[in-house]
Order: C-alpha cells, then sequence, then structure tokens
C-alpha cells in the first residue's frame, strides 16, 4: 500500500486550488478512510471497489454524506488523470445519490431580535454582541468571521473586507447597529483580552488568540439557551437567517449572492424557497380563510 499520491493531492489542493485547511482535512480523512478500508493500491482501486464502499457507507451515512465521499474520490480521480499517472478514473458513470432537498433552518426576525437582546455586562458580553451583530449584519460564514484582521474593517465607511472560499476577496457594507457595538469592543473591550502578543485579529478569546469556531458554536448555544430559544440551530444559521430576511425586505437575489460569496447564482436561490415556505406559513396563521 502506499499513500504517496494522497499527499500529492492534498498539497494540490493546498497550493493550486488554495481550499482552507478545513475543507483539505474534510478531503484528506474521506480519502484515507476510502484508503483504509480497501486496503490496497490506490492506483489498482477498481469501479466495483467504490460501489461496494459506498453502499456500505449507506449503512451508516445520509444521502449528502456519501454523495460528498464520492465527489471526494472524483476529485482525487481527476487530479491523477490530469497528471497523466492514470488514463481512466474508476469514478466514471457512477452516479452521485439522490439527494433529499431539505431547506436550511432560518431563525424568525423575532428570534433573531432575542438573540441578539443580550445583557452587557462585561467584555466576554461586548465581544459576543459584537460578533453577532456583524454575521448577522453581513451573512459572512464562521469561519470569514474568525479570521477577520482588525484593518479589514474599516469603520469609517461601513464596511468589511472579506477573504472567503477560494481565497476570493469581497467588500460587504456593515449596519449602523453591527458598527456601534463593534466600535464600543474595538475601543473598549478588545485591548482587555490581548495578552503579551498582539493579534491582528479582531476577535480573540481568553488567551489572547485567534476565537475558535467551536468556542464561537458554544458562545451561540449558551446564549440562544439563556434567551430561551427554542428552534435548533448553529451559527452558520445566521448566515440562512441574513439571507432570507434581505429577500423577505425586497433584497434583489444577485445582490445577496454577491453578499454571500456564492460563484453560482443557483446556490443563492434556495432562499427563494425558504422565504416563500414563510409566506405561506404566515399566510395559514393569519388569514381567517385559510
Amino acid at each position: 500500500m502506499n499513500d504517496y499520491y494522497i499527499k500529492q493531492y492534498l498539497d494540490y489542493l493546498i497550493i493550486d486550488k488554495k481550499f482552507s485547511s478545513n475543507t483539505v482535512n474534510s478531503y484528506k480523512n474521506d480519502l484515507y478512510q476510502f484508503y483504509n478500508y480497501m486496503k490496497k493500491d490506490m492506483l489498482k482501486i477498481k469501479k466495483e471497489d467504490i460501489k461496494i464502499f459506498l453502499k456500505e457507507l449507506q449503512k451508516e451515512c445520509n444521502e449528502k454524506t456519501v454523495a460528498h465521499y464520492l465527489t471526494v474520490l472524483r476529485g482525487f480521480y481527476k487530479f491523477l488523470k490530469i497528471e497523466s499517472v492514470l488514463n481512466n478514473s474508476p469514478t466514471d458513470y457512477i452516479d452521485l445519490p439522490k439527494l433529499t432537498k431539505t431547506l436550511p433552518k432560518v431563525l424568525s426576525q423575532q428570534e433573531i431580535n432575542k438573540l441578539l437582546d443580550i445583557s452587557l455586562n462585561n467584555k466576554y458580553d461586548y465581544r459576543n454582541k459584537a460578533m453577532l451583530e456583524l454575521m448577522y449584519a453581513t451573512g459572512i460564514r464562521i469561519s470569514e468571521l474568525i479570521n477577520i484582521k482588525i484593518h479589514e474593517l474599516n469603520i469609517n465607511n461601513c464596511s468589511l473586507r472579506v477573504i472567503g472560499k477560494g481565497n476570493k476577496e469581497r467588500f460587504i457594507p456593515v449596519g449602523s447597529i453591527a458598527i456601534k457595538y463593534l466600535e464600543i469592543y474595538i475601543n473598549n473591550y478588545r485591548n482587555k483580552f490581548i495578552k503579551k502578543e498582539l493579534s491582528d485579529y479582531l476577535f480573540l478569546n481568553s488567551r489572547g488568540d485567534k476565537m475558535t469556531r467551536q468556542a464561537f458554536f458554544k458562545i451561540v448555544k449558551e446564549i440562544a439557551k439563556k434567551q430561551n430559544i427554542q428552534t435548533d440551530f448553529s451559527p452558520h444559521t445566521l448566515r440562512h437567517s441574513f439571507a432570507t430576511h434581505m429577500l423577505e425586505n425586497g433584497a434583489d437575489l444577485k445582490i445577496i449572492q454577491e453578499l454571500l460569496g456564492h460563484s453560482d447564482l443557483s446556490t443563492t436561490q434556495i432562499y427563494t424557497n425558504i422565504s416563500n415556505s414563510f409566506k405561506e406559513e404566515n399566510y395559514k396563521n393569519s388569514h381567517p380563510h385559510s
């Protein structure tokens, strides 16, 4: 067995494709799970091997996870064809499982207001408030939020520079409420998180280091529990809520696409379905003859 080409492919994703470390680690885990399951040279894998592996996965995983594994394997074998290591890919003519389309969860505007209405008593409260307000104001991803450098936020112009997926740059306007709490956090509380070494990151943890995804997820869950929000959600739900509420209030879908950093408009169109389902639910609850 030899994992030489897996390592080459992971380097290709980092250097040439400029994938994020989270994405590369995800691909790495999937490829090595397949590699350890097969216990054979990756260059000798046949179409039937992959089908057997996917069939085993289906016993434990949902359709989306199985589809992701196949996507990872397709990318790997496409790379080997590009490098002229193989002439054909064993993933050819293997269909992706049909995915059941589910709408992402969103919070209502009332729930968002409850989430943002937190008591401000210490430096952690002001930091958390600034993070939540900024995420809801801009719809940025969690990975983008925690990687913001302080110089990328322009308080005077009310704008934020974000480096998104594929190292793509975009500028996003920031609303006045978020700007207000960001100013308070930066001017009065951010320096209280700084330890011996200065940090360029906007949001810091108690050790003076960059905030992590896991820590922010924990913060959001604790605030939601304290605010008695019953809907089960994650920090990414704030991004979905931002897009849905923008659409409900008349924003152009193309503008939302640019703000979210979607490369394809079809990805953004999912929010049209969410908005329509909200309207239908409100109609049923409100109209006397519904």
